[in-house]
């Protein structure tokens, strides 16, 4: 399965702006809308180390190349 983003400084702007998003809700109907909208692009790991506070760079971990 090809990665969503080609470039990871691509995929890092991403997620800056999600975390932006997430640093902004106040409420966790709020949280709840920014995963539903997210996820599927970002993946449920990335989102749940935002989530719980690790920084943008953090949250990428290293990618691995796939076949």
């Amino acid at each position: 399965m090809p990665y969503v983003f080609a470039d990871p400084e691509e995929e890092k702007a991403y997620l800056k702006q999600v975390k932006a998003e997430l640093d902004a809700c106040q409420t966790k109907e709020e949280v709840s809308e920014l995963w539903k909208r997210h996820y599927l692009k970002v993946g449920h790991k990335k989102l749940g180390r935002l989530l719980v506070g690790r920084t943008v760079d953090s949250a990428m971990g290293k990618r691995k190349e796939r076949e």
